[in-house]
């Protein structure tokens, strides 16, 4: 596996991590705490997937395309394509369904109804649990395939030039958090 393979698979868990406790604020009912988790687990997902929009799916692509299509040990091109595009369509699936449970989480709290906060944290978990069901194959395929082909396909020289731009965008962290809190989940 690439740096930069690895440096997104080890991304996968600590998005996981952030989720686990999103999970657990929500079991335990605590509106401030869900929205806080949520609001980090959007981001960090979100800096992820930029991450691969960017960098990594277009670097496979120009490195498949720049490959002889009659090396065994490049992978099919077109499972290639169709896998990103499987990719693509569940990166735009999270970020939806997490803007919904953003818009939920925001409203919370902010009335003294609790069975409105039970009702919403209740939404915002059968959203939670969509997204994790569909991340869970959704970072097998990255980690099992696609993170895979970019040691085929990418020369070293292009490999170091992915880790590069892949290292510098995960480390592009949205303004409202801070660098400890970003790194410490």
């Amino acid at each position: 596996m690439t740096h930069s393979s690895r440096r997104l698979a080890d991304d996968h868990l600590a998005i996981e991590w952030v989720l686990n406790e999103l999970k657990t604020a929500l079991e335990n009912g605590e509106v401030k705490t869900t929205h806080a988790k949520l609001d980090l687990f959007w981001a960090r997902l979100a800096v992820h997937i930029r991450a691969e929009h960017l960098h990594l799916f277009p670097a496979v692509v120009a490195g498949a395309r720049n490959k002889s299509a009659n090396d065994p040990s490049l992978p099919d091109r077109n499972q290639m394509e169709v896998a990103i595009e499987r990719l693509l369509d569940d990166h735009e699936f999270f970020m939806r369904e997490l803007a919904a449970a953003i818009q939920i989480a925001r409203k919370l709290g902010k009335s003294s109804d609790t069975r409105m906060d039970l009702e919403g944290l209740k939404k915002i978990e059968n959203i939670v649990i969509q997204i994790e069901r569909r991340l869970e194959t959704h970072n097998e395929l990255e980690e099992n395939q696609v993170y895979l082909w970019a040691g085929i396909v990418l020369s070293e020289e292009k490999q170091s030039e992915l880790a590069t731009r892949v290292e510098r965008e995960l480390a592009n962290i949205p303004p409202r958090f801070s660098t400890e809190a970003w790194e410490s989940s």
